[in-house]
C-alpha cells in the first residue's frame, strides 16, 4: 500500500500545470474558517456535502454484518468474509463501467438516484435472509455509493475555485471520514435498541427519505446536467 501511494505522490508531483501563482494571504482566524463559510454559501456544494453525511450516516450496514453472519444467515467466517468483501467487488465492477461510460447527462439525477438504489439495497439486505441474496444486495450496494462518490467528489471539485479547493476540500473529508464513523456507531446503538434487522431496515428506509428530501431542499444540485 506504501509503494502505491508513493507512486500517485510522484506521478501527481508531475503534473504540470499552466497558470499565475497567487500570493499567499496571511494566516488568519477568518482564513481558517473560509472552507466552512464558502460551502454554507454554496448550495450546490453544501447540498453535496450534506448527501453524503446523513446518507452514510443512516446507511452503515457493514457494522452489522457479523450479527448477520452468525445469527440471521447462519454462517462462518468464509460467509463473513464474502460478505464484507460483496460491496468492493460491486465497486471494482462499477468502477470499470464508468472508466468506459462516463456520466455526461443528468449527473445531478443520476447521483440521487443512486443514493435512493443504495437505500433500497440496504433495505434488500435488511430483509434477506438468503446469503445469495444478501451478497447481491451488498454488491449493489457497493456499485451505487461507487456512482453516487463519483458525481459527488467531481461537482465538489468544479464548482470549488482555485484558491478555496484545499480548504473546502478539508471539509468534505472531515463530512466523509466522521459519517462513517458515525454511521456505524448509530448501526451499533439501534441494533442494541431495536435489533440488527430493524437497524438496517430503518437506515435503508431513512437513507432513501434523506435522499428524496434532498432533491425537494437543493433543485439546483438535482437539475445539474453535466461535469464538465
Amino acid at each position: 500500500m506504501g509503494v502505491f501511494w508513493g507512486l500517485a505522490a510522484i506521478l501527481n508531483g508531475a503534473i504540470q500545470l499552466e497558470r499565475t501563482v497567487r500570493g499567499k494571504e496571511p494566516p488568519s482566524f477568518a482564513a481558517l474558517f473560509a472552507g466552512v463559510r464558502f460551502v454554507r454559501s454554496n448550495q450546490a456544494i453544501l447540498g453535496t456535502i450534506s448527501l453524503d453525511l446523513f446518507a452514510v450516516l443512516l446507511g452503515g450496514v457493514t457494522a452489522l454484518l457479523p450479527i448477520y453472519a452468525r445469527d440471521i444467515l447462519h454462517t462462518g467466517p468464509w460467509g463473513l468474509g464474502v460478505l464484507r468483501g460483496a460491496p468492493a467487488v460491486g465497486a471494482l465492477v462499477m468502477t470499470v463501467i464508468l472508466a468506459r461510460h462516463a456520466i455526461r447527462r443528468r449527473a445531478g439525477m443520476r447521483m440521487f438516484q443512486a443514493v435512493i438504489i443504495f437505500g433500497l439495497a440496504t433495505v434488500l439486505f435488511a430483509l434477506s435472509r438468503s446469503i445469495g441474496l444478501s451478497i447481491l444486495a451488498l454488491g449493489i450496494l457497493g456499485a451505487a455509493d461507487t456512482v453516487s462518490v463519483a458525481i459527488r467528489s467531481s461537482l465538489v471539485q468544479l464548482a470549488t475555485p482555485d484558491d478555496m479547493r484545499g480548504r473546502v476540500g478539508a471539509v468534505n473529508f472531515l463530512f466523509v471520514n466522521a459519517s462513517s464513523q458515525l454511521g456505524e456507531f448509530e448501526s451499533g446503538m439501534t441494533a442494541a435498541l431495536f435489533g440488527a434487522m430493524p437497524a438496517a431496515l430503518l437506515g435503508g428506509i431513512g437513507t432513501v427519505a434523506v435522499a428524496l428530501l434532498w432533491m425537494k431542499l437543493f433543485p439546483s444540485l438535482r437539475n445539474v446536467e453535466r461535469l464538465d
